[in-house]
């Protein structure tokens, strides 16, 4: 199925424990904004969009395990 190009996720480089959601729905974000804090190895690793637009969806919440590629929150452009 084609993306859509209007729409952007920002995922998860590695895995990792999510510490911290900077972000909710509706929220407007610009590039080099944090909008998850992770934690791996002891080190703490803020996410940060690379493309300016506005927060659709967060997949994760503070807890939770992610796994390098998945998806932790949807922009619209």
């Amino acid at each position: 199925m084609a993306r859509d190009p209007k729409t952007a996720d920002v995922v998860a480089e590695m895995v990792a424990n999510v510490l911290q959601v900077g972000v909710q729905p509706g929220d407007r974000v610009a590039v080099g904004d944090a909008v998850v804090l992770l934690e791996s190895m002891k080190m703490e690793i803020p996410v940060l969009v690379e493309q300016a637009g506005i927060v659709t969806a967060v997949k994760v919440g503070p807890g939770d395990v992610v796994q390098e590629g998945d998806v932790l929150v949807s922009l619209h452009l």
